[in-house]
């Protein structure tokens, strides 16, 4: 059965208002549940969000042998101290491109690891490359065969080693952070990631006794020790960033009055300084974002001026180049999208221009749009998470109904988005469909 959503779209109307609570973190959650393989005990969560990509890695963590059990606001226990085995279950891992940072946690603990060319969106290719060299200066061995990496450390574990990333990578990050807590010595992490869920996570690490200098730093420090012990301390997901940056881009497009609750703005800092250039009567809070006053703005007379580049953090995030695509195709003028980290993440503009949007793909990492053009509701499928939310805002955006085929990838990132937008008056469904 798979689900899709039927919209009634605004036709560029700002009739939205209300309030739109952000969930928790889904980027600093995932990597949680793979640090639970570090403790000698378990670790109760709280706020986790019910999304698909939750249900996986709770599946692959209990084919490994761990016990989750359902706790009270929206969280869980999760025990790990009889793990079984330590190579990761191959259908589940191809659904879900973060079941390699289990690899860091197990390699550590176990001595070795096996795991398949991680799956999830399509949205370009992912190396390994990152992993398996870092794991090679650490002691270990690796070897691809059958579809698989395995890897063995040699006796003794994981040994410390200094490790440079050409280029930051957040999951490479999360995942030697880990392989480091457990291994011998000093681990030296150089040139690293800086998103706020590395930090995130370092900081519920360290609480929980990980010797972890850095983390938010291009520079991370891991002096290697024993399991680790919550000894009752609760982890609380952070707000998503992403969630609340999507949310921005829809209420800059589609709501007079809107507040987004429960973010951390200085998380997407860039984006509401773009979107504050641009026009958008935007004030902003301690833990909330204001829209105010935004109807009696068109939304051709908002205009972004140069090129928008995906970087990592602090710059502009790739996740949210997709909704932030959907504001360019309304804003006066041409801007180029410049995106840098994916080679398949443009491919969904397709979509947009048979919408009506005018993008023209210079090559798999450049687009030129040029706004405002008013756009005609579609059946469209979601080609994967951050994207299907975009058609999502498009929907909402266009004159017409339009039809999101595929609704399961945004699922797995975004739990019954369509239940909050009802809330702030979207006119939209979720139909199943055999």
């Amino acid at each position: 059965m798979r689900d899709k959503f039927v919209i009634k779209g605004l036709n560029g109307k700002k009739t939205l208002s209300g309030k739109i609570e952000v969930n928790g973190a889904k980027n600093a959650v995932l990597k949680l549940m793979a640090s639970s393989i570090l403790f000698a005990d378990g670790i109760e969560t709280l706020g986790i969000p019910k999304i698909e990509d939750v249900k996986r890695m709770a599946e692959l963590l209990e084919d490994l042998g761990a016990v989750i059990e359902p706790r009270k606001k929206g969280g869980f226990y999760i025990n790990t101290t009889k793990l079984n085995k330590s190579d990761l279950n191959r259908d589940i891992s191809e659904k879900i491109r973060a079941s390699i940072v289990l690899t860091g946690p197990l390699l550590a603990r176990f001595g070795k690891t096996s795991f398949p060319v991680p799956g999830g969106c399509v949205i370009g290719a992912r190396s390994v490359d990152f992993f398996i060299d870092g794991f090679r200066k650490m002691g270990a061995t690796a070897v691809f065969q059958n579809g698989e990496y395995q890897i063995k450390a040699k006796r003794g574990g994981l040994r410390g080693a200094e490790i440079f990333f050409k280029t930051p990578s957040v999951t490479a990050t999360e995942t030697f952070i880990m392989a480091g807590v457990l291994a011998k010595g000093k681990t030296i992490l150089k040139n690293v990631a800086m998103e706020p869920e590395i930090k995130n996570l370092a900081d519920f690490l360290i609480s929980c006794g990980a010797k972890i200098k850095g983390a938010g730093t291009p520079v991370i420090e891991i002096k290697g020790g024993q399991l680790l012990k919550s000894k009752g301390r609760k982890y609380k997901a952070m707000p998503d960033r992403l969630e609340a940056g999507s949310f921005l881009v829809l209420g800059a497009l589609c709501a007079d009055n809107l507040e987004i609750t429960n973010c951390v703005p200085e998380h997407i800092e860039i984006l509401i300084q773009m979107l504050k250039d641009a026009g958008v009567p935007i004030k902003v809070g301690k833990n909330n974002i204001k829209i105010e006053g935004n109807g009696k703005i068109k939304n051709k007379d908002f205009k972004i001026n140069g090129t928008i580049k995906t970087k990592e953090y602090p710059g502009f995030p790739t996740d949210l180049q997709a909704p932030m695509m959907m504001f360019l195709t309304q804003a006066t003028g041409e801007n180029l999208v410049f995106e840098t980290i994916f080679e398949g993440r443009l491919n969904y503009t397709e979509d947009l221009v048979r919408m009506g949007a005018n993008i023209i793909m210079l090559d798999p990492h450049r687009v030129m749009v040029k706004g405002p053009t008013s756009l005609r509701g579609r059946e469209v499928e979601s080609p994967d998470l951050r994207a299907g939310l975009a058609f999502v805002i498009a929907g909402i955006l266009a004159k017409g109904e339009s039809i999101i085929d595929n609704v399961y990838l945004i699922d797995r990132g975004y739990e019954r988005v369509e239940e909050r937008l009802k809330k702030i008056g979207v006119n939209i469904e979720r139909v199943s469909k055999n």
